[in-house]
């Protein structure tokens, strides 16, 4: 309950209660006249990201036991309502339920996603960063329905849109500084109003292509939140809830409802919002945690529907205010009967999909994961599969473009792959966000510049295998208006291909064309030249795979640091 909850519940009571000795008391018949609070239950996830089919791997697991696919959320959705009885339930969602999807839902732009979550009773969604990859027209289709505009109904069936709300309180429409879609919902329970406002991180045009924000602009988190707050409290609703597709992470010790030592945007932002609302339902860093912040119930669901937080919250029929928030992350089990309806929509569209993806494109010797090695003492350094996908971007412009190395962001790494055959299906999981190759060319000195910026965005970009350099963990870390005074990478220490990088000479590096924009906060690289797009990164990892085939996981020894390799 927030802290101005409380005041108001307290005036509330103080008008029935008798004055005994200077001490405030309600006497029995007073207590029992006062009305019951309305008991209303909140299903929320996030981070769904079009798995539904239950995911593989690591990302299949969650508190050690095998969860996730939509049949079964849907199944334990129902479950939970059924459960809450005569408490009213109202299921929401923090955002990226669609992008980076697997190829079941990406095929078909993801409308696979929203037909199955429409169907499992989602009633408010968030619009997450991914919710962005397509641009801000596709993300209107998709709540509003149509064919797609080039690929039209691919299933042959028309598409109707979300059966959800989405909320947009912070992405505006540059042009005119109206929100992109409605900021905010009213869902009225018992005559008790409840206000959700909606929103994505607004870091979004950093880690968005540039294509996928163009003409908007997006606002601070908190700023919005206590906008929209007022404006709902000048209606009538004292109840609020936040959406908001931003998060943190806890200690590695935490489990799914703990909150031990809880970091991240999430914190700041929570502690900068209004005392009016009371629950922040969060996501975007794929955690699960169940915290208190500043007075507020703030939770996570993980990711890819392996949990669902079951939010209770009791609300003064009077005051209209939340008296009381508790809440439980729920894993979904796969030991229970799936949903039929699911199970039909996954079995048409498989159909429609065909034999694509079961195709065979390669071979692995053994698992190769995207987990990343500690550097330092941080994950910051190079991932097997992330290395694979460099090499993979080299190979298919090395001859072609003259590209001496590649660079692939951890962002983009979607999976792991499986020892053994690799089909086409499993391939797309990896590297679902069909980017361009860019090669351009780059100084020596812009190179470092580049480098450093890993250490200003604690994000690693994975090299191809003929890159090679030293780390110094002691070395400081540069400025986002100056990335180039950062002193982390050992000047000299940069080679390509075993020759020492001349800071004065020009060299052409490939990345992907969300990198050659500058996302992921590698602006160093919008100042590359003679830049020349290649195919997608999915096809150059699919051609590497065949080619190579079968593929092993590479000996990670590409970023090494002053340790293991002392100063001459």
């Amino acid at each position: 309950m927030s802290i101005s909850g409380m005041r108001r519940a307290a005036v509330g009571l103080t008008a029935l209660a008798v004055t005994v000795f200077g001490a405030v008391t309600t006497s029995p018949e007073q207590a029992d006249a006062q009305p019951k609070p309305v008991d209303v239950s909140l299903l929320a996830l996030n981070d769904f990201h079009g798995n539904l089919e239950p995911p593989s791997g690591s990302n299949g697991t969650i508190a050690g036991q095998a969860a996730g696919g939509v049949e079964f959320l849907a199944a334990h959705l129902a479950e939970l309502r059924a459960a809450a009885k005569k408490k009213n339930t109202i299921t929401v969602a923090a955002g990226d339920l669609i992008g980076a999807s697997p190829l079941l839902s990406a095929a078909f732009h993801d409308e696979p996603t929203i037909e199955a979550l429409s169907m499992a009773g989602l009633d408010y969604a968030s619009v997450g960063n991914h919710e962005f990859d397509e641009g801000a027209a596709e993300l209107l289709r998709i709540q509003n329905g149509g064919c797609h505009p080039v690929d039209g109904c691919a299933d042959g069936t028309p598409f109707r849109g979300a059966g959800f709300q989405y909320l947009s309180a912070n992405a505006f429409k540059t042009a005119t500084g109206k929100p992109l879609m409605a900021p905010y919902a009213i869902h009225k329970v018992q005559g008790v109003k409840i206000g959700f406002i909606g929103m994505t991180l607004e870091g979004t045009p950093q880690i968005v292509s540039q294509q996928g924000v163009a003409g908007l602009s997006f606002a601070d988190e908190a700023d919005t939140a206590n906008r929209y707050a007022r404006e709902l409290r000048r209606k009538g609703v004292e109840a609020i809830v936040v959406l908001l597709h931003e998060g943190g992470t806890q200690a590695a010790t935490g489990g799914i409802n703990d909150c031990v030592g809880l970091t991240g945007p999430i914190v700041d932002i929570t502690n900068r919002m209004d005392p009016s609302i009371d629950v922040v339902v969060s996501g975007h860093t794929h955690q699960a945690y169940n915290c208190d912040i500043n007075g507020k119930l703030v939770t996570s669901a993980s990711s890819f529907g392996r949990l669902i937080t079951n939010i209770d919250l009791k609300i003064d029929r009077r005051s209209g205010d939340v008296i009381s928030a508790a809440a439980e992350n729920v894993v979904v089990t796969r030991d229970v009967a799936k949903d039929p309806k699911q199970t039909d929509l996954i079995d048409r569209y498989k159909t429609v999909l065909g034999p694509v993806a079961d195709r065979v494109v390669g071979e692995t010797t053994q698992a190769i994961t995207r987990r990343q090695e500690t550097l330092f003492g941080t994950s910051l350094g190079e991932s097997p599969l992330g290395n694979v996908i460099a090499d993979a971007q080299l190979a298919a412009t090395d001859d072609e473009q003259g590209a001496v190395a590649a660079f692939m962001n951890p962002g983009g790494v979607r999976d792991d792959l499986d020892a053994g055959p690799v089909t086409y299906e499993e391939a797309f999981t990896v590297q679902p966000f069909a980017n361009n190759l860019v090669t351009l060319d780059l100084t020596g000195a812009q190179l470092y510049c580049v480098l450093e910026q890993q250490f200003i965005t604690n994000r690693t970009l994975y090299p191809s295998a003929t890159v090679g350099y030293v780390v110094d963990p002691n070395g400081t870390t540069g400025t986002v208006a100056d990335p180039c005074a950062g002193t982390r990478v050992v000047r000299g220490s940069l080679t390509f291909g075993g020759t020492a990088v001349d800071t004065a000479a020009t060299y052409r590096v490939t990345v992907n064309n969300f990198l050659a924009g500058g996302g992921d906060g590698f602006s160093a690289l919008t100042g590359g030249t003679n830049l020349v797009t290649g195919q997608i990164d999915l096809d150059a990892f699919v051609d590497y795979l065949t080619a190579q085939s079968p593929v092993s996981a590479p000996t990670l020894d590409r970023i090494r640091t002053t340790a293991e390799v002392p100063a001459a």
